[in-house]
């Protein structure tokens, strides 16, 4: 089951440049107890042999807390990255996938676990399901922190996602805006910057 429910609380970082404010939807606890529950669900399908693949940079903090659960909760997933890029310094998507740092570990006849960050126009998630579908995975499935309610350019749905989040650029636990705010411990949305 995922949660739904946004927190209602704003805080204000320095970021040296000034003040950012901030609207928390998922604080550190919330994350921490879906994660638990997240991993129960994934480890439910008896997956053997399983690889984790993450997706750079956005996921890293969602992947490495996930991948602890994953353990806790009886699996013990092999894990390598993909760094794909369709975002660079912009709040908006550029149309198009870029690798920016491709796989080590062989996928071919694995089932593997894509994890990212954020679920919104579909296009990087098409874009690393297919990549291992086409390299010999026997099974691509996908998990997501955060589906965002937003018009998909292509059509996927995530297999096990944490939260639903409206349609907002969200900053925080890895994800970020140029680079900053990946350190925050929640997911929010960035009101203002002064």
């Amino acid at each position: 089951m995922q949660m739904d429910q946004t927190e209602k609380k704003t805080t204000s970082i320095p970021t040296g440049q000034g003040i950012a404010e901030l609207n928390i939807l998922f604080s550190d606890t919330a994350i921490a107890e879906r994660l638990e529950a997240l991993a129960v669900e994934i480890s439910a399908h008896k997956i053997d042999r399983l690889l984790v693949v993450a997706i750079l940079k956005g996921s890293f903090v969602f992947a490495a807390d996930l991948l602890r659960a994953l353990h806790r909760s009886g699996l013990n997933p092999e894990v390598d990255f993909l760094t794909l890029s369709s975002y660079r310094r912009s709040k908006v998507s550029s149309g198009s996938v870029e690798i920016l740092r491709d796989l080590d570990l062989p996928v071919d006849g694995r089932t593997v676990l894509v994890v990212d960050d954020v679920l919104d126009s579909g296009r990087t998630l098409v874009f690393a399901k297919d990549l291992l579908m086409a390299r010999g995975a026997t099974n691509v499935l996908t998990c997501v922190l955060i589906d965002k309610k937003a018009p998909r350019a292509v059509q996927v749905n995530a297999d096990f996602k944490a939260f639903d989040c409206p349609d907002e650029f969200v900053v925080g636990y890895g994800m970020d805006v140029a680079h900053r705010f990946r350190q925050l411990p929640f997911v929010a949305v960035l009101n203002d910057e002064s």
